[in-house]
């Protein structure tokens, strides 16, 4: 690969950066919104590089007529410049219900940490799925009994007939650590798979005990509302 093509490759994969943090929120289906700052940076680092190098090498047609001088590198080479083609014409979407699975006995968290939560307010408050299930596994086991509470969520199918799941996914850094938080539905069909929605419900208490293991909490819904997908599509 020449170094004209080099710095050609450099410019574009820095322009693509830039697109999807400064000129467009698209890096949120990639990486937390906290890492905006440096993928800007990144990108700003790699175009100026890409830069500097073309205006040298402009500025010096001996170096370019040098490198005709020696043989080529591998072709092999050029395989580094599918990831930059990828980010530029095809970019990815947000994990939805293929990454969260849709098989019903799929991995799942550890039970919630118990902790203290904030009595509701009044109406119907909207929960994230992860205070959700959290508040479905407090000892107390009275925030969310006989509560009306609104969720946000992708649908995923189940196996099992009368029910899905609204799912969010959970990441600590980014979509390659992404966690699905899945609360099953009863009680309204199911919309298209993946599309987003909101879902109005109530709780219904476990059968007995708290679960030792993770068992996902089921909720009655009574209203379905498809929505556009969130700016930030993670919790």
């Amino acid at each position: 690969m020449k170094r004209q093509t080099q710095s050609l490759m450099l410019l574009i994969l820095g322009g693509a950066l830039l697109n999807i943090s400064a000129f467009s929120g698209t890096y949120v289906n990639y990486v937390k919104p906290g890492f905006r700052p440096l993928i800007i940076g990144a990108g700003v680092v790699l175009v100026g590089l890409a830069l500097v190098a073309l205006v040298r090498q402009w500025r010096d047609p001996s170096e370019h007529g040098h490198e005709h001088g020696h043989s080529h590198g591998p072709r092999v080479a050029w395989l580094l410049a599918v990831p930059v083609f990828a980010i530029v014409l095809v970019a990815p979407p947000a994990l939805g219900s293929f990454a969260a699975g849709s098989e019903d006995d799929a991995p799942a968290p550890r039970p919630p940490t118990p902790v203290a939560y904030r009595q509701l307010s009044g109406g119907v408050p909207e929960l994230a799925l992860g205070e959700f299930i959290g508040r479905a596994y407090d000892p107390a086991g009275t925030s969310l009994a006989g509560r009306q509470v609104r969720l946000t969520g992708f649908v995923v199918p189940s196996k099992k007939k009368n029910r899905w799941y609204v799912t969010r996914m959970q990441i600590s850094c980014c979509a390659a650590d992404a966690l699905a938080l899945k609360v099953a539905v009863q009680g309204v069909p199911a919309p298209r798979e993946n599309s987003w929605v909101q879902v109005t419900g109530e709780w219904i208490p476990w059968k007995g005990k708290i679960p030792n293991g993770y068992v996902i909490p089921d909720m009655s819904a009574t209203d379905v509302t498809k929505i556009d997908q969130p700016v930030e599509p993670y919790e």
